[in-house]
């Protein structure tokens, strides 16, 4: 046997993403010498799933279930990927929130449990390593048997705001890993084809420094003069060897979310999720809440509590929707908008720095009084809808939800933030306090509220992004835009809020319903390439001769052709095994 078929045998049997464990068929264990190596018996691809889903349930905490998944992943990407496909309600929530946040304060603690040793969790890009990055990211081979497969998306975060637990360091890998799952759950994206970024510049919590287990750099966060520097060094070595790379920012401090956006989207393929992506998804909820609020959208007051980068993300998101379908210019559109911050309401005159991101929606209007909690904000605005990404707990009581159930038929309550335990309501007290009338969607899953005086039950919205980004990227990488347009951005929430059937309207949902989710993925997919052929910026010459066929369903019937699925995983095998 020569070195090269040697070779071949071990990337198979030791490839997380070619071994096929219990289920390698008989021949292919007598071509890889594998008898011996494993019990006799074959298994069904969905025997195997049937364990790991009882292994899975097994674990006695969400903690412990993320721990066996990670493990899973990073060793069978198949199985992984099957069962998540197969159990995605139950599953997502241990992928990604709230069992992510979890998983990222405990992460230095968990790392050495969540791959086998030579399998990388991730890349992690340190501030030392400025001198050799680019050849530090060509070292990221977790799938190394097919060069070909060069990188189409990386989600990158530098951990200084993690959900709403603040600054993480390293441990904000998390959050680029679970992006990428549900990129691949959620739309298709060939798991091979990520890269999972965290930039470790330091950290500023003080118990992350002072944790013999961290595994980040011990120093404080370094400064602009070297923040900004080293990002750009690092998107100019990704886009230097990947040019086709989808870059994805992710968790960075509010500051630097805004900045970054600024300084990248006019001229890079990339856009920040929590900014755009939470915007566009709440949009979608929006625009279908207004249906159900039954206000004309000119009448409607919009109160939001925190004023971070998600929380304007997701006004310039509304405003621009005001503007486009409603024919309203921009000032008018902004002037529906308020923002609560810690201080109260933000306005011009209130006597101290406003942050810039701040600046387009403070009010000028309020002939100099001041407005210092959300209580006095909803009697002087009198909202409609009322949004909350504040992170705090609580923060929308049972005065602030009866306030404004009294001043709306039908109240809009979106609370958003993540995890569970810093929503600013549960739906039960949304539920409770409104007496049913409430239209909701939350940042995390809740379950679903059953009346106890008439035994109804009613489940409610979840603002998840998963209902975007996922279709999002995958349209950006069939239609290669040079950037991520505002109009690729908004294209993607209206077809998201579109995607409802018959059935899900009839039952007064915001969003389609999970297990639908690669369905929803290809109308949003298919509404970003068709957008880009519209604006000029789509530069593969197969889309746009799809879109300008003007079928739908052979543009959606390419779409899903390009989805990624577990059955490519026997697929790749035989294009070795002959060699074998």
């Amino acid at each position: 046997m020569t070195v090269s078929e040697i070779n071949n045998i071990q990337q198979i049997s030791k490839s997380s993403y070619l071994n096929q464990s219990t289920a390698t068929p008989a021949e292919l264990r007598n071509i890889l010498r594998l008898h011996g190596l494993s019990p006799a018996k074959v298994e069904s691809f969905d025997t195997q799933k049937k364990r790991a889903l009882a292994q899975l349930r097994s674990k006695s905490s969400d903690i412990e279930k993320y721990v066996f998944l990670a493990w899973l992943r990073n060793t069978n990407v198949r199985l992984f990927y099957g069962l998540i496909g197969d159990q995605l309600e139950e599953t997502l929530p241990l992928i990604y929130t709230p069992t992510v946040g979890t998983a990222c304060q405990n992460y230095s603690s968990i790392y050495p449990f969540l791959a086998p040793p030579g399998q990388p969790d991730g890349l992690f890009l340190s501030i030392n390593d400025l001198p050799n990055l680019t050849q530090i990211i060509q070292n990221y081979r977790p799938y190394p048997q097919n060069p070909e497969l060069t990188p189409q998306i990386a989600v990158i975060t530098d951990g200084s705001r993690i959900l709403g637990l603040g600054d993480l360091g390293v441990g904000g890998m998390g959050i680029p890993v679970g992006k990428l799952q549900l990129y691949v759950a959620g739309a298709g994206i060939d798991p091979r084809r990520t890269i999972p970024i965290t930039l470790d510049l330091g950290t500023n919590n003080e118990d992350k420094l002072k944790d013999e287990f961290y595994l980040g750099l011990r120093q404080k966060r370094v400064g602009d003069d070297q923040f900004f520097p080293f990002v750009d060094a690092v998107i100019q070595s990704l886009t230097s060897l990947y040019p086709k790379l989808l870059i994805q920012f992710e968790d960075f401090s509010s500051e630097h979310a805004f900045q970054l956006l600024e300084k990248y989207q006019p001229t890079n393929f990339c856009f920040n999720d929590d900014i755009q992506g939470t915007g566009a998804v709440i949009l979608a909820g929006f625009m279908n809440a207004i249906n159900l609020a039954g206000i004309p959208a000119k009448d409607h007051k919009i109160l939001f509590f925190g004023a971070g980068s998600a929380a304007v993300g997701v006004a310039k998101q509304l405003a621009a929707y005001f503007v486009n379908d409603h024919g309203m210019s921009e000032d008018e559109a902004r002037e529906m908008v308020w923002l609560v911050d810690s201080k109260g309401l933000v306005t011009l005159d209130r006597g101290d720095r406003l942050a810039e991101h701040k600046l387009y929606f403070a009010r000028k209007d309020n002939s100099g009084s001041q407005y210092p909690d959300i209580a006095s904000v909803i009697e002087h605005v009198r909202p409609t809808a009322l949004f909350g990404l504040s992170s705090q707990s609580g923060a929308f009581s049972e005065q602030v939800l009866k306030s404004m159930a009294g001043l709306n038929e039908r109240p809009i309550v979106f609370p958003l933030s993540n995890p569970a335990y810093q929503a600013e309501c549960t739906f039960e007290q949304a539920m409770t306090h409104t007496k049913g009338k409430v239209i909701f969607a939350s940042g995390t899953a809740f379950p679903k509220y059953t009346d106890p005086n008439t035994g109804l039950m009613s489940a409610p919205g979840q603002g998840n992004n998963m209902y975007i980004f996922p279709g999002l990227g995958l349209g950006g990488i069939l239609a290669q835009p040079d950037t991520i347009s505002d109009r690729l951005i908004y294209s993607a929430a209206r077809a998201c809020a579109n995607a409802l059937t018959v059935e899900e309207r009839s039952q007064g949902l915001l969003y389609p319903v999970l297990p639908r989710i690669r369905q929803v993925s290809a109308e949003v997919a298919a509404a970003v390439v068709t957008e880009s052929v519209a604006e000029g910026s789509c530069r593969n010459e197969e889309t746009i001769k799809l879109v300008n066929a003007h079928d739908r369903s052979a543009l959606l019937k390419f779409v899903n052709s390009n989805m990624w699925t577990t059955d490519e995983v026997e697929e790749e095998i035989t294009t070795f095994a002959p060699h074998l």
